[in-house]
């Protein structure tokens, strides 16, 4: 019997999922013991199986680029060292290393405002969440490898003695109030990017109270204490990239300053894994390692990023999803669908937004993930409107087992609140306009004569085209079938659950696999086992297709109520009036006294 070698006689080693990964308070931490016991406690199951797919796709993915590599020549190389040296020559001139920026993180939130209200939990290992899934989990757990996003089932053996907290969002959303009070006296224009973290730009309060950066972070932390009773750990640096990355290095309760100086930034990126960037996933660390690319990373690589705070953007899109226990049970799946309903309406409503384009996600037993999409004729925002085409949606899709489901709006009415709910009902100015071409029309056509009797029939048939038009006109607006689903037809074959057979419309027909594995639309690379990726993949470039293909109608629509829709009159010119192209109103009487 052949012995067998170290990576079969430990396969956890080479399992990698995001619970595996460092998160600040786990330095300290077994990993290899880790590993082992979330591969004993997952090999079998529906997670277990999706994740070696997609560690599967990622090795062919590496060897591709190995392949491609090994076939460049050492003029193909220096080519492609040429356009990397001009592209870095590019982005350092962007460098800008006169702001000052700031990170700060809340240290283990929703634990520590758990302990803030139970000070008997201080010191014990504790976890915010359940047996399905871990939100936050406190320091002293974190020493035994439990982490956020974790299994609660796996962290119970990993810690047995893991004390579990239902999550209180409404406490969490207090507390992240408060703080935020406190930003807002250091920069009025903060960043929040979730509850616990938020970006500060402090450059205008290091020059008008001659402070450093270092100076305010330990201000910034006493304050949020004296507030809340919470600490925080902080970060600064001349970008926002780096003061994120910073503001992880000495947790809990610390802080970090990189220098505005070139110099200092770059000794400090080369030395971070690629992991510590936000931009950096488990599968760009491991295909871009292989390819020994670094200068792939453009701007991430040197240490750039955004230094100016971002300008007020109407948001693209809103969503909500929920992760609860497999099911197949439709009752139970209707009314968590209606849950999403509500909140997804809610949230909506917060911030006055009515949209047209409602996306369903959902994720089966199996992981695998599926999108559909509808467009809707009109706007909305009601929580019976958006379930009512969400069921629909749903519908199509059953029998299925499922463990999530969310709702994604998008294609928000303008801002202006007097927009129509209806896009292709005509305001009031649109319809004068659209007809003001038709009046013009019938104005520059020659008069007939005051004598000639054929004016009454001019007018008539000016008239009559004018009502032809306008009957045309609101075909056109009321020719769409009330639910304007160009997507999904309920109860048909329309639905592209198939990416083979999902057209797109366009020059190519249909998406294309090039060497089995390369789309034609974009170049993203999906090998052939990966049905449910190329499913979703194939949703995308649709909903691509189909807002496009809207865009195109309602531009067509306005261009067709800006041209004429009289053609001019064959009929022979006659001589125009004295008094110009109409009747004076005397001629009626001029010529009434002639006929008495």
């Amino acid at each position: 019997m052949e012995p067998k070698s170290e990576g079969e006689d430990r396969p956890w080693q080479s399992y990698h999922t995001a619970y595996t990964n460092a998160k600040a308070g786990m330095e300290g931490v077994d990993k290899e013991k880790v590993q082992k016991v979330i591969y004993e406690m997952s090999k079998g199951s529906k997670y277990f199986e999706n994740e070696q797919r997609k560690e599967a796709f990622i090795k062919q993915k590496i060897e591709n680029v190995r392949q491609q590599r090994a076939k460049l020549t050492d003029k193909d190389i220096a080519h492609f060292q040429k356009i990397a040296e001009k592209k870095i020559v590019e982005l350092e001139a962007s460098r800008d290393l006169t702001k000052t920026w700031l990170h700060t993180d809340m240290d283990a939130f929703y634990a520590a405002v758990e302990i803030l209200d139970n000070p008997s939990l201080k010191g014990k290992p504790l976890a915010v969440g359940g047996m399905s899934m871990i939100c936050t989990a406190s320091y002293e757990a974190r020493k035994f490898g439990v982490r956020a996003a974790m299994p609660g089932f796996i962290a119970c053996k990993l810690c047995p003695d893991l004390i579990f907290v239902p999550t209180n969002f409404d406490k969490y959303t207090h507390f992240s109030e408060l703080t935020r009070k406190v930003f807002c006296r250091y920069d009025p224009n903060f960043i929040a990017s979730s509850l616990d973290e938020a970006h500060l730009n402090v450059t205008e309060v290091c020059s008008e109270r001659c402070l450093s950066g270092e100076e305010v972070a330990t201000e910034l932390r006493s304050a949020i204490y004296d507030e809340t009773g919470l600490t925080c750990s902080v970060g600064v640096a001349p970008n926002r990239m780096l003061a994120k990355v910073c503001s992880d290095i000495n947790k809990p309760n610390g802080q970090f300053i990189l220098p505005n100086d070139r110099g200092a930034v770059m000794i400090f990126v080369s030395s971070l894994p690629i992991r510590k960037f936000s931009a950096c996933g488990t599968s760009a660390a491991l295909t871009r390692f292989n390819w020994g690319m670094q200068w792939s990373y453009g701007g991430v690589g040197l240490g750039l990023g955004g230094t100016h705070t971002p300008e007020h953007r109407m948001r693209k899109s809103i969503s909500c999803e929920r992760t609860f226990a497999s099911t197949s049970d439709t009752t139970l799946l209707f009314q968590k669908l209606a849950d999403i309903a509500e909140n997804l309406s809610n949230d909506m409503q917060k911030e006055n937004l009515w949209g047209r384009n409602l996306t369903l996600k959902l994720k089966t037993s199996s992981f695998e993930v599926r999108t559909r999409a509808v467009s809707l004729q009109k706007y909305i925002s009601s929580k019976e409107e958006i379930l009512t085409h969400a069921s629909k949606l749903v519908k199509a899709e059953l029998p299925l087992s499922l463990r999530l489901m969310g709702l994604r709006m998008s294609q928000f009415r303008d801002e202006d609140k007097h927009s129509p709910v209806d896009p292709t009902q005509k305001t009031l100015s649109e319809f004068i306009l659209s007809g003001s071409s038709l009046f013009k029309a019938y104005e520059t056509q020659d008069m007939p004569s005051e004598n000639s009797g054929d004016f009454l029939l001019l007018e008539d048939k000016n008239l009559c085209e004018l009502d032809v038009a306008r009957e045309k006109e609101h075909r056109c607006i009321t020719s769409e079938p009330e639910s304007s689903c160009k997507r999904v037809e309920l109860g048909d074959s329309n639905i592209a659950k198939d990416p083979h057979e999902a057209s797109l419309g366009n020059a190519n027909g249909e998406i294309r696999w090039i060497d089995g594995y390369i789309c034609s639309e974009c170049g993203i690379e999906l090998p052939s086992g990966f049905d449910e990726e190329r499913r979703e993949h194939a949703d995308y470039h649709l909903a691509q297709f189909l807002q496009q293909e809207e865009k195109a109608h309602v531009a067509q629509d306005k261009v067709y109520h800006k041209m004429p829709h009289s053609s001019p009159s064959s009929r022979k010119k006659q001589k125009s009036s004295p008094g110009g192209k109409f009747i004076p109103i005397d001629a009626f009487f001029t010529k009434g006294k002639k006929n008495l």
